[in-house]
């Protein structure tokens, strides 16, 4: 594999990288690296530079020569809410906040791209996207809804994610769907306290979470992929007060509901809302025999959060990242299964991109991702870097150079 980079400029990127890791941002909050983003992309010589792209967003602009398609790489700005526990010269300076999802090590893969492209491509453009809230499911959709959103429209769309516990530099390809649909499901539970020496003037919702708790997760037993994959994992519960005098009167359950395909989270969707329904009604009849004076019931509110549809490579764009792993000589895993954990990259697929999140391994021996001691590997940067150059030159060529004609079939 050529290198793309000087040694000069690698270490400039790892020291970079180290010093995002010391002050990371959790989704939503990204201002200071937003800011250090637009400042490395304006250093890099780009052509435009777009700011506060649905929230923090920042994209950039490089034009090729002659007309051809837009190329998009997108990374994400944003960190964890999770406190890092490294010894580590440049461990996170934000108390329980941590790069522990390797987001640092995405957007300097990507500045690296930045500094490739001073030599400008033969045709089409590129835009490099750095996206806010990655984590909560928002981002990309934030972006997608922003008003400029029609000036950065790309043709094919690539991202990337390190991949802990498989070879480092080891390229990941998954056709079909790589990432999981999910959404997080939250009730909350409304009756009526009472003095614990009376329960039975109050209403408890005890006895549905109790229900819910065990109900739920049945739903979505996990097991093989395929089609009909679907996993509940409860997250979260919580009932009344933390006392010995208060019968309860309110409480909160949350879920994570996953599945392979959109089509099957709407089926998970709709029977949980249904056991939801059943465990109330259950519980409002218990109820009524129990205490015929106690005219209250338990109510319930439903809200979502965290929304991920479920990402789809497409073949034509998974064949083109296919190709530049293969020129430059990388090795390369072919994925009999989509990752369990979600990313909302595939909403520039449903957006008209031709689309494909591909993975890179982190080293077998790394802690995995949202680990507290999770550190992404700064010799993985030449790898990345190299490959998204190589997809981009499949694409649109490089000017000056003879050899690298751009392979818009995709074949």
């Amino acid at each position: 594999m050529t290198a793309v980079l000087t040694n000069t400029q690698l270490a400039y990127l790892q020291s970079l990288r180290q010093a995002l890791h010391q002050s990371p941002e959790i989704s939503g909050e990204e201002v200071e690296t937003a800011a250090r983003i637009t400042q490395e992309l304006t250093r890099a010589g780009a052509d435009r530079v777009w700011t506060g792209l649905g929230g923090h967003g920042v994209a950039a602009e490089f034009c090729g020569q002659q007309d051809g398609p837009t190329v998009l790489i997108r990374c994400e700005l944003d960190a964890l809410p999770i406190p890092e526990i490294s010894q580590a010269p440049y461990r996170s300076q934000i108390e329980g906040k941590g790069h522990l999802c390797g987001h640092d090590g995405h957007m300097v893969m990507v500045l690296g791209v930045a500094l490739a492209l001073k030599t400008r491509p033969a045709t089409g453009r590129v835009i490099l996207l750095f996206q806010p809230a990655e984590e909560t499911g928002a981002g990309a959709a934030a972006v997608i809804n922003d008003p400029r959103w029609p000036e950065l429209r790309p043709d094919f769309a690539f991202a990337y994610h390190n991949v802990p516990g498989r070879p480092l530099g080891e390229i990941g390809l998954c056709s079909g769907v790589s990432n999981c649909a999910s959404r997080g499901m939250k009730i909350r539970f409304g009756g009526k306290t009472s003095h614990a020496a009376a329960p039975e003037d109050g209403v408890s919702p005890a006895g549905v979470i109790a229900d819910l708790m065990q109900s739920l997760p049945v739903l979505g037993p996990g097991g093989d992929m395929g089609a009909d994959f679907a996993l509940a994992t409860l997250t979260h519960a919580q009932l009344g007060e933390a006392s010995f005098g208060i019968a309860p009167g309110a409480g909160e359950l949350r879920m994570t509901l996953r599945s392979q395909t959109d089509a099957r989270m709407d089926r998970l969707v709709q029977e949980a809302e249904a056991q939801l329904e059943r465990a109330l009604a259950k519980a409002a009849q218990q109820a009524g025999r129990r205490a015929e004076h106690v005219s209250a019931t338990v109510s319930a509110t439903v809200t979502w959060h965290d929304v991920f549809l479920a990402t789809v490579n497409d073949d034509r764009a998974l064949t083109i990242a296919s190709t530049a792993a293969s020129t430059l000589g990388l090795s390369t895993h072919s994925m009999g299964q989509p990752m369990r954990w979600s990313e909302d990259f595939g909403r520039f697929g449903l957006d008209g991109a031709k689309a494909a999140m591909v993975f890179i391994g982190s080293g077998e021996s790394q802690p995995q991702l949202h680990n507290p001691n999770y550190d992404y590997p700064d010799g993985l940067t030449p790898t990345g870097v190299a490959l998204l150059v190589e997809i981009i030159d499949q694409l649109l060529g490089r000017q000056g150079d003879a050899h690298a004609q751009p392979n818009i079939s995709g074949n």
